[in-house]
């Protein structure tokens, strides 16, 4: 007998193809309910990219009461005990779904180094380019017969450290979509409308008709198999691995998941009018259709100093602050909502923290000896910080641990510890080396 409810993939074809329209907002929470129940469900990832290193001293690690502690003030969140910055309202709300890792050490000040190290789990030395922790959990997680790619970065910065956002060793084929890259097409974080965080050049060019398309394609591959037929090298096959790709994705009814004008204004407006909310929506309805692996970037990528506050910290932290908040806690509550959160595992993190000394330009500098990362959702333990920092917060006095600890927790909490890859010699490599920390793990 059929079943009585729609399949995922039926989800998909039909949202494709435009059948739920403007009432998607309305179907969607119980298709994705549905889905989420489904016992062959893959575990997804969202990072959330803090590009240019944030404040922990003025986010989730505050003291206020040491000269260190700035101006901001501090609140209780739904988890007894656990205080966030004033200006983090909606997430102190569910703070019962975060875990606080409040004792990273990782040693790599500068913006480029940390970047590699945070984003691949290793240090930026030696022949071997590694792949980001996107391109990694892409191929531990993703369906490699989706239209949809399994690693989308939404705005990020990448001018720190390209290779810290690609796929190393895995090559093209686990490469992120890039969508709304404020590095090369200057898009600003906080604009008066909605951004626009279509892909660029997914739609064939009006002048050009789905005839003439499909006639021009057939060609193309006439001649690409050609070329390929006697050049076999590396080269040629990554281009035509991202070409291919590319095709896909542009004649596929998927890429209305792009669409965000689909969603309401009401519902627009509760992520936020800037790009990282918009992009936590955006990577919602992602999560929605199965993709693996989704990051949304918040920082540098606002077009001026971001979270690197070298100078007048308060004002940068309290807007970058609001930002975080609505997209985040929004897009919390609408996987809850639709019976998502339990398997999608949410990491909030930038490249190292802040000092918690306040300088002479009333900023805060680089400083990776103690600060904080949070992990969220499926597979984690909220409502509760991990590792603690002294008084003045230059220290960790407990719980310390470094970059490969954090992202062996991630993959722990997707089901992937011990996980390895094959880089090109042969040799296999865990996608993270450090040690999950148990006491976060639900």
């Amino acid at each position: 007998m059929q079943s009585p409810y729609l399949s995922r993939r039926d989800v998909l074809r039909y949202s494709g193809l435009g059948l739920l329209g403007a009432s998607v907002s309305g179907w969607f929470p119980s298709l994705a309910a549905h889905a989420a129940a489904d016992p062959q469900r893959r575990r997804q990832c969202i990072l959330l990219w803090m590009s240019g290193g944030p404040s922990q001293t003025d986010t989730f690690d505050m003291k206020p009461d040491h000269e260190n502690g700035g101006e901001f003030h501090e609140i209780q969140t739904a988890a007894p005990g656990l205080r966030f910055s004033e200006h983090l309202p909606k997430l102190a709300a569910v703070a019962d779904k975060l875990a606080v890792l409040r004792g990273l050490n990782t040693k790599e000040g500068d913006h480029g180094r940390g970047t590699y190290l945070m984003r691949t789990g290793h240090k930026p030395m030696g022949p071997v380019q590694h792949p980001s922790i996107g391109a990694s959990l892409a191929n531990q997680l993703g369906n490699q017969k989706a239209t949809l790619p399994n690693y989308v970065s939404i705005g990020p910065y990448r001018a720190f450290n390209q290779d810290a956002f690609g796929a190393g060793f895995l090559g093209p084929r686990f490469a992120p979509l890039v969508v709304g890259a404020s590095d090369m097409y200057g898009m600003a974080n906080r604009e008066e409308g909605f951004p626009n965080l279509k892909v660029e050049s997914l739609e064939r060019s009006k002048e050009v008709s789905e005839a003439r398309m499909d006639k021009r394609l057939k060609i193309w591959n006439t001649l690409q198999s050609q070329f390929l037929a006697h050049r076999q090298t590396a080269g040629p096959k990554a281009h035509d691995t991202v070409y291919q790709s590319a095709l896909q994705l542009m004649t596929s009814k998927d890429a209305t998941a792009f669409d965000l004008t689909q969603e309401s204004d009401s519902v627009r407006e509760s992520y936020g009018r800037n790009v990282f909310g918009q992009g936590c929506l955006l990577a919602r309805r992602l999560i929605e259709r199965g993709v693996a692996f989704v990051e949304v970037s918040l920082g540098t990528s606002s077009g001026g100093a971001g979270w690197d506050s070298h100078s007048d910290n308060f004002n940068a932290v309290r807007q970058l602050s609001a930002d975080l908040d609505s997209g985040w806690a929004t897009l919390m509550r609408e996987l809850d909502e639709r019976g998502l959160l339990e398997s999608t595992t949410i990491l909030w993190m930038g490249e190292f923290g802040r000092t918690p000394r306040i300088n002479s330009n009333v900023g805060r500098d680089h400083f990776p000896a103690a600060w904080s990362a949070v992990l969220a959702g499926g597979g984690i333990a909220g409502g509760q910080a991990y590792g603690k920092t002294g008084e003045d917060g230059m220290a960790v006095v407990d719980g310390q641990i470094g970059a490969p600890d954090l992202l062996a927790t991630l993959c722990a909490a997707l089901g992937v510890g011990g996980a390895y890859l094959t880089d090109p010699s042969g040799r296999p490599i865990p996608i993270a080396e450090g040690s999950p920390i148990k006491a976060v793990l639900a």
